[in-house]
């Protein structure tokens, strides 16, 4: 009996183990805004935040899209989430929406891999800097 049950447990707790790993990471957006690290804005996942000075702060709007968008992706905001405090939420034309702190909205740098990284401070002839709270 013991047996049987054990060749049972076994393909079930990889398939339970493959349901939790992708149920981590199906929600991209944060339900909160962000955190403070080192001085700056991270989102979730620990990544650097950036503002764009061809923004304008407060309009409720963003001027990146299309291949600036993809360069510098926009802090997703979760189905569902209300503004807090110093953070709002700016619609996009594209019909998502994005966190903003301070009326800026808030971006990631794609080439900034992981935690920790600020690659994108003062790129574009610095148009782009880093968030700080």
């Amino acid at each position: 009996m013991f047996s049987k049950l054990a060749v049972l447990a076994i393909p079930l707790s990889a398939v339970l183990l493959t349901a939790c790993g992708t149920a981590s990471h199906k929600e991209a957006a944060p339900s909160t805004p962000v955190r403070s690290a080192d001085g700056v804005l991270v989102g979730p996942d620990g990544r650097t935040l950036y503002t764009f000075t061809k923004d304008t702060a407060g309009s409720g709007a963003s001027a990146c899209y299309q291949q600036c968008a993809t360069n510098w992706p926009p802090l997703p905001v979760a189905s569902g989430a209300k503004p807090i405090g110093d953070f709002s939420i700016v619609q996009r034309t594209d019909n998502t929406q994005q966190w903003a702190y301070k009326g800026w909205p808030l971006y990631y740098f794609a080439k900034d891999s992981q935690a920790g990284d600020k690659r994108g401070d003062g790129m574009g002839g610095g148009v782009w800097k880093l968030a700080k709270p």
